[in-house]
């Protein structure tokens, strides 16, 4: 990674530290962190756990150089989405005390911190601070082919995803690879080799997941192998 973003991120991180020690965020419930997959919806939540005399709701997204506004909720004025994220943030529900945006569409772009903020009287402002991480994970791929050994085959399982994915089959004894490309995405292919000869029909699975997402699932069945007569019969 490049000194510069290097540089960003913990300055970001640094940013997001002083929002926490600023905001009274034991009084809001909310979830630290949301993920979400790329081309997905994102939804946010904040719930004021206090009765509070509230004017206002704001969602902001947290950046490098300071802070923009999505939305706001108003208690005189509705909802009221600013211009560059209509059609992309809406309000699921626009409350003084429970508050919840969604992101459609999420982009690279959207991934970051996002703080939801309670204006009240006479109290001020109550904050709390969520962070969206987004992933991808495309379609898993297992293949069976020949190994050079005529007793043995080989099964690979390969799957593309940001994060890295983790990939594993139902075997034992099986080896990792991984290739990053040029998009950011890394393609992980696990291998492993199986006895061509076994008596009964084997069900060979590949599972591929990203985080703590949604996990693609394959399987292909090898059909029954057995030597007859010196040779190796399917």
């Amino acid at each position: 990674m490049a000194l510069a973003a290097i540089i960003g991120l913990h300055c970001l991180v640094a940013f997001a530290s002083i929002v926490f020690q600023k905001g009274q965020t034991s009084v809001i419930e909310y979830q630290q962190t949301v993920m979400a997959a790329i081309g997905d919806s994102a939804f946010l939540n904040c719930q004021l756990m206090q009765s509070k005399d509230v004017t206002q709701v704001t969602w902001q997204k947290i950046l490098p150089e300071g802070k923009t506004d999505l939305a706001t909720y108003n208690k005189d004025f509705g909802e009221i989405v600013m211009p560059g994220f209509q059609g992309r943030v809406e309000f699921i529900d626009a409350g003084l005390q429970n508050s919840s945006i969604v992101i459609r569409n999420v982009m690279d772009q959207d991934e970051g911190f996002y703080r939801c903020l309670f204006n009240t009287y006479p109290d001020g402002a109550f904050t709390a601070t969520t962070y969206l991480q987004l992933y991808e994970l495309h379609e898993a791929f297992l293949h069976v082919r020949e190994s050079s050994s005529s007793e043995e085959l080989v099964v690979s399982c390969s799957a593309t995803g940001r994060p890295a994915p983790t990939v594993t089959l139902t075997v034992p004894h099986y080896n990792s690879t991984s290739v990053t490309n040029t998009n950011g995405t890394v393609t992980v292919t696990t291998t492993a080799e199986l006895s061509r000869l076994h008596g009964n029909s084997t069900r060979v699975g590949c599972t591929a997941r990203v985080l703590s997402g949604p996990q693609r699932v394959v399987y292909e069945l090898i059909p029954e192998v057995k030597p007859v007569d010196g040779e190796t019969h399917f």
